[in-house]
């Protein structure tokens, strides 16, 4: 397993302008005004998975989460503070840190999760080497789940389709947000997107 070596600049730049602990207590704050924080959690628990690769974890927001709802879970994130955070948070739960692109797990998953916009703070050129990495640790019949913002300069729902298409996986449905109530379209600036192993 290759562990990370560099971020792309989109990455570094937004890292700069956040304050991880100030990131976190937005959820709770979330939370307290009666928002629910875990729509993430919420769509991939849909599915009844017992075992979850939250692949981009960041600070382990949705993997406690779905820990906590009895899920068997690993986080992996390219980015040491993040790995820091989330142990930190949930020293119990299997923190790795680790390069999407060079992911090379022994263990398979019912879901691997991509949630806030892990797709395009990877590398460009890893892009595609990311999600491949990401469908081998997929269980037969097992699920790939990913949102991201769609913005001029990152992936489009096209590219991350094609993707998807070249590691071997199928398109079972897309959506705008994670609450899974609104059908996905050209219109829209976010992408919810499942693939299925086969």
């Amino acid at each position: 397993m290759a562990m990370a070596e560099s971020l792309p600049e989109d990455w570094d730049r937004w890292k700069g302008q956040v304050d991880l602990t100030g990131y976190d207590e937005r959820w709770q704050r979330m939370a307290e005004a009666g928002e629910n924080p875990h729509g993430e959690a919420d769509l991939v628990s849909s599915f009844r998975p017992s075992s979850v690769l939250d692949a981009g974890c960041g600070t382990g927001r949705v993997g406690i989460e779905l820990a906590q709802r009895g899920m068997r879970v690993v986080g992996v994130d390219a980015d040491a503070d993040m790995i820091a955070a989330a142990r930190a948070k949930a020293p119990d739960l299997d923190w790795r840190h680790v390069d999407l692109a060079a992911l090379d797990l022994t263990e398979q998953f019912d879901v691997v999760v991509l949630a806030g916009n892990v797709v395009p703070y990877v590398a460009a050129d890893d892009r595609p080497a990311a999600v491949v990495a990401c469908a081998r640790a997929l269980a037969p019949g097992g699920r790939l789940i990913a949102g991201f913002s769609l913005r001029p300069d990152w992936p489009t729902a096209g590219d991350y389709d094609a993707w998807c298409v070249d590691a071997g996986l199928e398109l079972e449905d897309r959506f705008a947000t994670w609450a899974g109530s609104e059908r996905f379209t050209d219109q829209h600036d976010y992408l919810v997107a499942i693939y299925r192993a086969a």
